[in-house]
Parts: C-alpha cells; structure tokens; sequence
C-alpha cells in the first residue's frame, strides 16, 4: 500500500512520513522536492500556486506513485493533496484501496508556530491561510492530529494503515 500524508506546509508530513518510512521499511518522497522552480519561486515570493501551477506536479507525482505501486513496492509520500481533486490525480490509474491517505492536522497555532520555526527552501509562512482556505478534508481519510512525539503519530497511523507492500 501507498500512504500519502496529507496536510498544510507545516503539518508535519516529512517529519512523520520519513519516520513512518523507516519504520516500515518502505520509500519516502517529499512532494516538494518534485515541484518545477517555478512553483518554487512563485511560492517563496509569497504567491500561492494555482491548479494550473499544480497539475503537472501532481502528474509527476501520480507517475511516482504508480511506478512504485507497479514494482510491488509499498511507499510513503508526503504531500500537501489540499483538493479532492489533487487527491484523484495522485491515485489515477491505481487500483482501489491502493493508495491510503492520512490527514496530518494540528491546530492554527501549533502549525504557525512549526512555520515559524523552520527554514523552508520556498514555502512562504505567509501562504498558511491561503493553505488553509483550500483545504479540502477528505471524508475517507485518517485524520490524525500532530500534536505528540512524532513515535506516536506513526503508532496511531500504523493501527490502521501500512505502507508495506
């Protein structure tokens, strides 16, 4: 199974994915770093990126998700996936069940703070509320809130899903 964790710049996902990958023993991608240096400075500038900014990048990622899914191999991603919409390109042509996504949330505060914190290549803390604005909460998603030490959240999020293959 794949599982992508989901959420807003500062939700954790990299922190938690790379931890859930090691523990499974499984890949981990960081969605960011697939993103063209286009998006990547449209968003350091402050700018949130549109759908049309997206679809590419989240093309990109389908096909990772796939080559992954077709070598039998489980993986974790992390991704924004903030849309349903984002969510159906990244699990396009890959069989139902196959791909698991997991809500990482956290308070406005708690986020904020984590944003405030870090050093981020070209996500702006400026586009949080635009993040948040676009979030769409799956209904069919884990939703785990990122507010323990990181060996907890993988615990509750491996009581339900695997990323093994």
């Amino acid at each position: 199974m794949i599982v992508v964790l989901m959420g807003v710049s500062g939700s954790g996902k990299t922190t938690i994915g790379s931890l859930l990958a090691k523990r499974t023993g499984t890949v981990f991608a960081d969605a960011d770093d697939y993103h063209p240096l286009a998006n990547k400075q449209k968003m350091a500038s402050g700018q949130p990126l549109n759908d049309d900014d997206r679809q590419p990048w989240l093309e990109t990622l389908n096909k990772l998700l796939r080559g992954w899914h077709d070598s039998g191999k489980g993986g974790v991603l992390a991704c924004s996936a903030l849309k349903e919409k984002y969510r159906a390109t990244l699990a396009a042509d890959m069989p139902k069940g196959s791909v698991a996504f997991v809500l990482l949330d956290g308070s406005h505060e708690l986020i904020a703070e984590r944003l405030a914190a870090r050093k981020h290549e070209f996500m702006n803390p400026k586009l949080l509320e635009t993040q948040l604005a676009t979030l769409e909460p799956p209904a069919d998603a884990l939703r785990v809130v990122n507010d323990r030490p990181p060996e907890e959240v993988v615990a509750q999020i491996l009581q339900h899903v695997s990323p093994q293959a």
